[in-house]
């Protein structure tokens, strides 16, 4: 047994120019490897999850929730490996977020995504758009954030910048799931007509609607020949984007006159949705916020967004600036930088801890190979098992210098005692790694059957961890290796016999006399209380009695939780506003309270939005300045910042970090969630007022909130039936005219080479101040008359909700909270 333990060393020991080939190959491998190697905050490892996305507009939450929604949650609820569906309406749109277990492929899972969206087409409502998906995670807090501003342009055309080029174009860079753009609308022309002229006309308003939908055909004309000549038939039936076109088109004719578009409406040149606010810095400006896929790699996506940067701004328009808002990758490159230097520092410490020991440059130089070459050559493992210089990966690097110089110590020890006691050097050195050799590999093994419980762990927490005891167990393998190759090698070249030392060095040198006395009073100490310790078995007993009890009591009271609150130097912020509150409204709250955080000084740039479907809330992403630079953590940024926002009556902005671990696919305003189920939405909304109150007088607890909405106010259209089938109107009729009157209805589709736009068609602004501008709805009936709505309806006031939510097949509602100061989970 022990000449084939010694075969392993001894090929490496007589042949020292291939065994320090072999050493530099192992280096050069990790270093050709280290510079490939990816780079992230941890390792990458999501949830794989899709957001569905669909649209309905002037569509309630409620019609949302149970026209869009719930066929589209039949169909999707199907695909296998769905371990979580929840699903928010708002006003007009619907958003489906499914999460998979970490075992499914992303775009396996797309696919089955795609065919469930097909198959639930025939059961949705006449929609603008089909519904769509993207591999992303919306509760995800985004990697990069990219403000366009101008001084001269519009917001609708920096939108139209935005949408066809640049979130286009970032779209497609590997990694990138979703480029959302954020704060304004693509540009449109708008005909806000004027009811009381339309009825001073006799004109309805689906006949304005058909005269614009009729305005834009662009049908195929064909084309005529003739001989050797072909002729493509070209019709003016097309507009352009400029409302001069509009404003002459003729709407009715009466008494022989023509009633055009512009004596009924004002016809402008503006956005498709104007209640949309895009602020950066308190400027107004166009945001697109680019999530990651599922498993991307944070710092690629975003080095490949950024080389793409100066192609996108030759691609625009010179008038739009493209400001970097947020970068997530600042803090992460710093961190790793940290860990980096931390490893650097390790190393030296534990090679200096062998010079003061040792006392030899010669010998100290072996375990300096070792130690460094066994760190080194792990990366080249790393890059073929796919993982990336992280934190976890660099913080197993660090731990393993510990451990890998053992090896290199016992084996150089062993051989050395062998030189002492007078040994030829070679045959030490054959002996010395005979007899350690299976000792090393047993010390090894050990080591690695620590981690093995790490290895067979399931879910996120053994994936996360999984990085960590394979690179740990790797770099203990490699040291291995070396341990039992250069090692001997080196002591084989290097060692010398104390006779042979030069005096300089193994002399009464200052140094030697001096560490030599320590060394003695060190060793004499612990001889004394060795002895000592050995005369008094109950004492030592007891001790480790207590000890063993107070290590039971710590790890009790020491708080617990899955992973630390991480400084990651970004804060993400949802505003959440009275139920009632209109957007002009809205709009100023949003400026109060970015102007308090901009006003701190820790903070580097703020960007926000609201609008949209968000019609009592918003959202705020800022970029904090480096934590040198502030000197306060993002919590204490936060805890600041918390008393100046409570000034701002009637709404909240509740800011958290962003963290890199996200558990869940549902959005909310704050750290932790508290979901509630039912199948009764009145049970539900009873109790989550009760939760929530509950909460909110829990001393703990901070910044509680609620995602549920039933508050809003609505104004209830009751019509009689019977007296509305007397005079001829339809129930259809009567949904038509009020989308077309209230519901920024899209009336028409302008066609042009790069991009499609809209008219939208709409009651003037001064009609929708009150709902007294119902007595001015007329609809047509089928007898061709006009009939006022105050005929044959009435109308009142109620709450209504804002958003419905679903998880699963039950109606839910999520109250989220965060920890207050000095308090721990």
């Amino acid at each position: 047994m022990s000449n084939r333990i010694s075969s392993l060393s001894e090929p490496f020991i007589r042949r020292p120019v291939a065994t320090t080939l072999l050493t530099i190959g192992i280096a050069l491998a990790g270093i050709v490897a280290f510079g490939l190697l990816p780079i992230s905050a941890l390792p990458q490892v999501d949830y794989p999850t899709i957001s569905v996305g669909a649209s309905l507009p002037g569509a309630s939450p409620e019609t949302m929730a149970t026209s869009v929604a719930t066929p589209l949650e039949r169909q999707l609820g199907r695909i296998a490996g769905v371990t979580e569906m929840t699903s928010s309406s708002a006003q007009g749109s619907t958003r489906i977020t499914l999460q998979f277990d970490l075992s499914r492929d992303i775009d396996g899972a797309a696919r089955d995504v795609q065919a469930a969206l097909n198959a639930a087409l025939a059961q949705l409502p006449s929609v603008p758009t089909n519904p769509t998906y993207r591999k992303a995670n919306p509760a995800d807090a985004p990697i990069l954030i990219l403000a366009l501003t101008s001084k001269t342009l519009s917001t609708g055309q920096i939108y139209d910048a935005a949408s066809s080029v640049v979130a286009q174009k970032i779209s497609q860079v590997q990694g990138v799931g979703q480029a959302t753009v954020g704060g304004a609308t693509s540009p449109a022309v708008r005909v806000d007509v004027n009811p009381t002229a339309l009825n001073k006309y006799g004109i309805a308003l689906d006949t304005v609607r058909i005269t614009l939908a009729n305005a834009n055909a662009n049908r195929p004309k064909g084309f005529i020949e003739e001989g050797d000549k072909h002729w493509q038939i070209y019709t003016n039936d097309q507009t352009t984007l400029d409302s001069n076109e509009y404003k002459d088109m003729v709407v009715a004719w009466k008494d022989g006159a023509a009633v055009r578009l512009s004596d009924v409406a004002n016809v402008t040149d503006s956005v498709q949705d104007v209640r949309n606010l895009g602020l950066f810095n308190g400027q107004p400006a166009v945001l697109i916020i680019i999530n990651k896929q599922p498993n991307a790699n944070v710092i690629q996506t975003i080095d490949r967004i950024m080389a793409l940067l100066p192609q996108l701004r030759a691609a625009i328009p010179a008038d739009i600036r493209i400001d970097i808002a947020l970068d997530r990758t600042t803090t992460i490159r710093a961190s790793l930088r940290d860990v980096e230097t931390t490893l650097i520092i390790a190393v030296i410490l534990v090679i200096l801890v062998v010079f003061v020991f040792l006392r030899s440059w010669r010998a100290t130089l072996i375990p300096a190979v070792a130690v460094p070459v066994s760190l080194i050559g792990t990366f080249s493992i790393m890059y073929l098992a796919g993982y990336s210089l992280d934190i976890l990966s660099l913080m197993a690097l660090t731990v393993a210098t510990g451990f890998v110089v053992d090896d290199a110590v016992v084996v150089l020890e062993n051989i050395s005692r062998h030189i002492e006691a007078g040994m030829p050097r070679m045959d030490a050195v054959l002996l010395g790694a005979r007899e350690v050799g299976f000792t090393v590999l047993s010390m090894s093994l050990s080591l690695i059957a620590v981690f093995i419980p790490i290895l067979l762990m399931g879910g996120l927490t053994g994936r996360y961890f999984r990085e960590f005891s394979v690179t740990l167990s790797v770099a203990i393998v490699v040291s291995l290796l070396v341990s039992l190759t250069t090692t001997p090698m080196m002591c084989s070249r290097l060692l010398r016999h104390e006779a042979q030392r030069p005096e300089l060095e193994y002399g009464r040198g200052k140094f030697f006399t001096h560490s030599e006395r320590v060394f003695k009073r060190m060793l004499a100490a612990y001889e004394r209380t060795l002895g000592w310790a050995l005369t008094r078995p109950l004492l030592m007993m007891f001790i480790l009695l207590v000890t063993v009890c107070l290590n039971v009591y710590l790890y009790i009271i020491v708080p617990k939780g899955f992973f630390p609150t991480e400084d990651t130097g970004v804060l993400v912020g949802g505003v959440q506003a009275d139920q009632s509150i209109s957007f002009q409204l809205m709009s100023r709250k949003m400026v109060d309270f970015m102007n308090i955080v901009k006003s701190d000084p820790a903070v580097n740039n703020v960007a926000g939005f609201t609008g949209g479907g968000q019609r009592n809330g918003g959202f705020m992403f800022v970029a904090l300045k480096p934590l040198a630079q502030r000197g306060i953590s993002a919590d204490g940024v936060i805890s600041r910042l918390r008393k100046k926002l409570s000034d701002v009556a009637g709404a909240q902005l509740f800011l958290q970090p962003a963290q890199d671990i996200r558990v869940g696919g549902r959005q909310s305003n704050s750290a932790y969630q508290y979901t509630l189920q039912s199948d009764s939405l009145d049970d539900l909304r009873a109790w989550q007022d009760k939760i929530r109150e509950a909460f909110m007088n829990m001393p703990e607890l901070a910044d509680v909130n609620s995602d549920a909405a039933a508050k809003g106010l609505e104004t209830a259209l009751t019509f009689d039936r019977a007296t509305a089938a007397r005079l001829g109107v339809t129930t259809q009729a009567i949904d038509n005219v009020l989308n077309d009157a209230f519901s920024q209805r899209t009336a028409s589709t302008i066609y042009t080479a790069l991009n499609q736009y809209f008219v939208i068609m709409e009651v003037a602004p001064q009609f929708l101040q009150s709902p007294e501008s119902l007595k001015e709805i007329y609809v047509k009936s089928t007898s061709g008359n006009m009939v006022p709505l105050a005929a044959f309806a009435s109308y009142g006031f109620s709450t209504t909700p804002l958003a419905v939510n679903h998880q699963g097949q039950f109606v839910s509602t999520t109250i989220s909270f965060n920890l207050a100061d000095g308090v721990s989970l």
